[in-house]
């Protein structure tokens, strides 16, 4: 197992202080997936930023990053962030002076990759404003963005890219070390599962530094999360990983609830509304999909820690759904809800979601 230092970020204004390393849980990310300068224009726009970001917030996210192209975007994330008691990052690359710009809101922390940056005295001079004003910094390293030198030695054989990704962590974490600062965090990511593991195990044997851990690019909905499972459960079963992003070609909300249910089957996020439900087949009786479909961000994001069975048919329902709080399923124009295994109103189809919320918020 691998014990880290603790980085903190947040806590500026109304913002959530949170813990990242050391004896703090593993936190979730998800990044944000639109542009955002509508927000500098319109309070409308803005208050359909924040109200998503809520909406994250419950379903379990910790840490929401941002896309910062430009001195718009700049503006419009501090704009937010000072909207919203969730920690924000900005996402920079090339431009220091966007940087420079988001320290002075209420931004969390920075995301820069120093060999993109450009000279030392630009990387010098954000490490200066982030300690001034109280940020950390991720620096974000993946397989496209190797300095020229180690990327040769890949090409030349002498280093596998696993190797080159961690080796290129350790040189731009020095850059940070160099200026004294330690509220930082690294994350090495690649496409394949294999390099991401492998350059995750190389830097944490040798630093304590926090890790953000996650496959990049990672693809659709399925091919992302088979990813990402194997990634993160080859990681954190080891202690490695201290706070995670899902990356999927899919809704912001897919990756925090991804990202929280792997956490919960290697043991490391409990509580909340756990979901058990059945995959259908030709008994079918009652639409579980949809029903899924229409409750799912609901359920999870509710404050209870109850198990909610939802089953296709009377093979699955009341008996193999016993161990659950409360359970539906049905046949024909009827539905069935039950808690704890037994049998509490039997409804129409059209009254079921009614009667449904009804028997649910008396738990």
């Amino acid at each position: 197992m691998y014990r880290t230092r603790t980085v903190f970020i947040g806590g500026a204004g109304k913002t959530n202080r949170l813990g990242i390393g050391g004896d703090s849980p593993v936190s979730i990310q998800t990044m944000w997936k639109e542009g955002i300068t509508d927000v500098l224009h319109s309070r409308d726009a803005l208050l359909s930023v924040v109200d998503r970001i809520e909406k994250l917030q419950a379903l379990g996210c910790d840490i929401l990053r941002f896309a910062v192209p430009d001195m718009d975007s700049a503006d419009a994330l501090i704009k937010i962030a000072a909207e919203t008691t969730l920690p924000l990052v900005a996402d920079i690359h090339f431009d220091y002076k966007l940087a420079l710009r988001c320290t002075e809101g209420n931004i969390a922390k920075i995301r820069i990759n120093p060999g993109n940056i450009g000279a030392r005295d630009r990387v010098e001079a954000v490490v200066k404003a982030c300690k001034e004003t109280g940020k950390a910094i991720r620096i974000g390293v993946n397989t496209g963005s190797l300095p020229l030198d180690i990327a040769e030695q890949v090409r030349d054989g002498k280093l596998s890219r696993a190797e080159a990704l961690a080796e290129t962590a350790f040189r731009e974490s020095e850059i940070l070390d160099s200026f004294n600062f330690d509220q930082f965090i690294v994350s090495m990511k690649a496409s394949s599962v294999a390099e991401t593991v492998d350059s995750n195990k190389v830097f944490a044997s040798k630093c304590d530094i926090p890790l953000h851990i996650g496959v990049t690019e990672a693809g659709p909905l399925i091919g992302g999360i088979v990813k990402s499972t194997l990634a993160f459960g080859a990681l954190l079963k080891e202690g490695i990983g201290n706070t995670v992003r899902v990356s999927l070609s899919s809704p912001m909300e897919n990756e925090v609830i991804t990202a929280r249910e792997i956490l919960r089957e290697v043991g490391l996020r409990s509580g909340g509304v756990k979901i058990v439900s059945c995959p259908r087949c030709g008994r079918n009786g009652f639409d579980v999909h949809g029903f899924i479909n229409r409750w799912e961000k609901e359920l999870l994001s509710m404050d209870k820690n109850i198990t909610v069975a939802v089953m296709g048919c009377v093979v699955n329902g009341p008996g193999e759904g016993k161990h659950a709080d409360i359970g539906i399923t049905g046949a024909g124009d009827k539905v069935t809800i039950f808690k704890h295994g037994k049998i509490v109103q039997t409804v129409s189809a059209d009254s079921a979601d009614t009667v449904f919320r009804k028997e649910l918020l008396s738990l």
